[in-house]
């Protein structure tokens, strides 16, 4: 019965790691594919064309990494420390409108992404925060609140607030007692909100183009549209190199977080 189970688990998890390995190297193969017409099993035609014309953009493909990556960090940050704030409030104390609270934190994800962006970008024009990273930043963070709250939420529950108590009791401040407490077991779950909220900010195509006018570019808004005019070989590279930053990424967030667990575990205590 054990080995059964391991067999059927073993292959869930074949299953799993093929539906993510087979395309990502499907994506591969396509970089090099000048032209592969069904019913062919390979390709008709191979060319690097596409891996010349990023040679040739290097220096503005730089640029939007750079652009990218910094606006999509910013918006996880940010994120992650409006979520830490609205879960305590949420879950740990009571007020008038608590309720309300709750339900405006996942409103944006109740409303269709194109009314959110339409309305938000008259709101965004009298304000003069159109066309402008302040204002893509903004709007990324809108929409990446709602992953972030729900999930430090659960963590929060589950951690609850009796420990700071007790930190309390012993001397501690309430900042102190947080920190020395309840944060470092928070930290799995802040790197699974930072990492939502960075991939939600990252891979916003409608919102960047019509918030930023065309001036913020960001790594969704060139690849998209060679996607859309059909040219597969090189919206694959610009694929490629998204997933790989993201990873590249998330591996910082997640050492950053291993190496400030360790540094805070047991520190209160020892001190």
């Amino acid at each position: 019965m054990k080995k059964r189970k391991s067999f059927i688990t073993n292959m869930i998890l074949a299953l799993l790691c093929a539906s993510i390995l087979i395309p990502a190297a499907s994506l591969v193969v396509w970089v090099f594919t000048e032209r592969w017409a069904w019913p062919d099993l390979y390709p008709q035609v191979l060319s690097d064309r596409a891996v010349m014309e990023i040679v040739r953009r290097k220096g503005e493909l730089v640029s939007l990494m750079a652009s990218s990556v910094m606006i999509s960090s910013v918006v996880a940050v940010l994120a992650a420390v409006i979520g830490i704030l609205t879960s305590r409030a949420l879950v740990l104390y009571r007020f008038r409108g608590k309720e309300l609270m709750s339900f405006l934190t996942v409103l944006p994800l109740m409303v269709p992404g194109t009314v959110f962006a339409m309305g938000i970008q008259i709101t965004f024009i009298r304000l003069g925060l159109n066309n402008t990273v302040a204002g893509v930043i903004l709007a990324h963070l809108i929409y990446s609140l709602p992953y972030a709250v729900c999930l430090i939420m659960d963590g929060t529950r589950a951690v609850g607030i009796g420990l700071e108590e007790q930190a309390r009791v012993l001397g501690a401040g309430s900042f102190q007692a947080f920190r020395r407490t309840t944060l470092p077991m928070l930290v799995p779950v802040i790197l699974s909100a930072v990492s939502m909220s960075y991939i939600v900010s990252f891979s916003q195509y409608f919102l960047t183009l019509l918030l930023g006018g065309g001036r913020v570019k960001t790594f969704a808004v060139v690849m998209v549209p060679y996607l859309q005019s059909g040219s597969r070989n090189i919206a694959c590279v610009y694929s490629i190199l998204f997933m790989g930053i993201t990873l590249l990424v998330f591996a910082v967030f997640e050492r950053i977080a291993g190496y400030w667990t360790g540094q805070m575990v047991g520190g209160y205590y020892e001190s």
